[in-house]
């Protein structure tokens, strides 16, 4: 019988293997490949025309980038951006979530109104926040000087610390609908019966959220954290769009520096060495999260 079972389950892992295999290879070459390129161009040189064949050179790109004070601005940029925009996503997207996990008429329409931000394309959300912070013709000028909160038009994109925060601005209006999706989900998963019983211990609604509601929402927090850290520690189309790095190099994200190296300087082993570096520290956050959020045994 052991014999028999042994073997029933070895022809079930491999019949499992045969339907995952297809998505593995996929993956792996649409995912792991590139990954495994950016890292060998990283070390070494090569011409684009395929002239000079590839030849190792070490750490030479890794060196150049340690002084290389652009590269440091667009870390240091990529990080704040990321450090702004995350903690006030997670707790507008927590606050969405609350309400339309209550019940109430047209929470139908709220629901679509809430995601309608984070359906839109990136770049096309941009531009239309372009337009509306524009110094001449933007909504926001127009509204602060009829108002009176301004005496003259504002340089919203034009002033290095203006401009970062119009670029946060942006971001958590589009993806704060994104987490308040992941953290509905977890709230929904969330029984009825702990709320009832922490009612009659005489709980009250900020206690029921602070002793119920958060502790069981712990994985579906981490999971939105570190898909949107990853998103926001790569941003490209946000200050590609909306800034194109300026003024200067004030939002010049990694994404958006490691893409002026490879096309506009032509230097793909260089820009490689900033994707590989890019990569390490989203992997990086990435355990970082999953260390101080996972649930202790």
């Amino acid at each position: 019988m052991t014999v028999r079972y042994s073997r029933l389950d070895q022809r079930r892992q491999a019949v499992a293997f045969g339907f995952v295999s297809p998505t593995l290879l996929v993956i792996t070459l649409i995912l792991v490949y590139p990954i495994l390129q950016s890292i060998v161009l990283s070390f070494g040189d090569s011409s684009i025309d395929g002239s000079e064949p590839w030849r190792f050179v070490g750490l030479k790109h890794y060196a150049t980038l340690a002084q290389d004070s652009r590269f440091w601005n667009s870390l240091w940029v990529t990080l704040t951006f990321t450090a702004l925009s995350i903690p006030l996503e997670l707790i507008l997207g927590i606050a969405l979530a609350v309400l339309m996990n209550e019940h109430f008429r047209g929470k139908g329409l709220a629901r679509l109104a809430v995601l309608f931000p984070w359906a839109l394309p990136t770049a096309l959300n941009t531009l239309m926040w372009r337009w509306m912070y524009n110094t001449d013709y933007g909504l926001f000028n127009a509204v602060a000087l009829q108002s009176g909160l301004a005496d003259r038009p504002i340089n919203w994109l034009g002033d290095e610390t203006l401009a970062m925060m119009s670029m946060v601005i942006v971001s958590v209006w589009k993806t704060s609908s994104f987490m308040a999706l992941i953290i509905l989900a977890g709230l929904q998963s969330i029984p009825r019966e702990l709320y009832e019983a922490g009612r009659m211990d005489g709980m009250s609604r900020w206690q029921e959220f602070r002793e119920i509601t958060l502790p069981l929402l712990r994985g579906p927090i981490m999971v939105a954290l570190i898909v949107r850290s990853m998103d926001a520690l790569r941003t490209f189309e946000l200050p590609f769009n909306l800034t194109d790095g300026g003024p200067v190099t004030a939002t010049e994200s990694l994404s958006l520096y490691a893409y002026k190296v490879i096309f506009d300087f032509i230097d793909f082993n260089f820009g490689a060495s900033i994707v590989v570096v890019q990569f390490l520290v989203i992997f990086a956050m990435s355990l970082l999260y999953i260390v101080t959020l996972q649930k202790k045994d």
